[in-house]
């Protein structure tokens, strides 16, 4: 039987609580997975948790929960620690007002962009997606699950988004960081050279309001970056230097904008359905 915290003060919970900032995360080499679904996500992606802290009571009132004890009984057997905990102590060591039962922590190591990529199927991706300052967490994860939903190759954020293992941000991201590259923190000189290293991108669009061309005019077959930046402030200096076309999302009723995670939203779905179209139409051809 595992043992068992019950007080929010424990070491172990107040060592998950420490997992909310940026400097906890460093410094543990790990961040935090709250919930079932995230939990199931990261062992789906045969991810091995550091540690599983749950509820039995809690998580065995739902069918999910219930399929995740054995799962989480499977870890304990392959050596992951496992902790019972009271609903307050896990209260404690979530970031949610309403947790659902169970905490994990994964190594920041494991969710490297080399290790991601290597996890991946090997085939041909020609979407890139690089953030601008998108400081919102709720934003940066949102933009993460479409990118991962739109088979982006890689996403790419500059200094000054949002921490992308963030507890928000993960939860937004809805499993994400387990099977999509995310490179954090990049200098724009870095961003430009991995644009441009192999394979290059062929071309740069970025989402503006001010841009002639409508975002669904442009080819996104051929191997395309596209940038998403700060609603609120527009596109920084060193983006607009790396030579992007403007790209608009037509609007009706007077709309002027759209925020950052639904104008990069639309525009990753649109390339995902150009894809789609040009493989059933290769298809098509090589059956004849």
């Amino acid at each position: 039987m595992p043992e068992q915290i019950s007080s929010p003060s424990n070491k172990r919970v107040l060592w998950l609580r420490s997992l909310h900032s940026p400097r906890g995360r460093q410094e543990a080499g790990a961040f935090l997975v709250e919930g079932p679904h995230l939990l199931e996500a990261a062992l789906d992606a045969h991810l091995r948790p550091r540690l599983i802290v749950y509820d039995d009571e809690a998580l065995s009132r739902t069918q999910q929960g219930t399929a995740l004890l054995g799962r989480i009984g499977q870890a304990a057997a392959s050596g992951v620690e496992i902790l019972l905990a009271t609903a307050p102590a896990i209260e404690r060591a979530s970031e949610t007002q309403t947790p659902q039962g169970v905490v994990a922590t994964i190594a920041l190591a494991d969710v490297s962009a080399e290790k991601t990529r290597a996890r991946r199927r090997g085939r041909s991706r020609p979407l890139m997606l690089v953030l601008d300052s998108v400081t919102d967490p709720g934003n940066v994860g949102t933009l993460l699950r479409s990118a991962l939903a739109a088979d982006v190759d890689e996403v790419l954020l500059s200094p000054g988004c949002a921490d992308p293992l963030a507890p928000k941000v993960v939860r937004a991201g809805s499993g994400a960081h387990f099977t999509l590259p995310i490179r954090a923190g990049l200098a724009w000189g870095e961003i430009s050279r991995q644009l441009r290293g192999a394979p290059a991108v062929e071309q740069i669009i970025l989402a503006d309001a001010t841009g002639r061309r409508a975002y669904d005019t442009i080819d996104m077959t051929k191997r395309t970056a596209i940038i998403v930046s700060n609603e609120a402030h527009g596109a920084s200096v060193e983006a607009q230097r790396l030579g992007a076309e403007l790209v608009n999302i037509p609007m009706w009723n007077k709309v002027e904008s759209l925020n950052a995670a639904i104008a990069g939203s639309v525009i990753l779905f649109e390339a995902a359905r150009q894809r789609r179209v040009a493989d059933t139409t290769s298809r098509t051809f090589e059956d004849d």
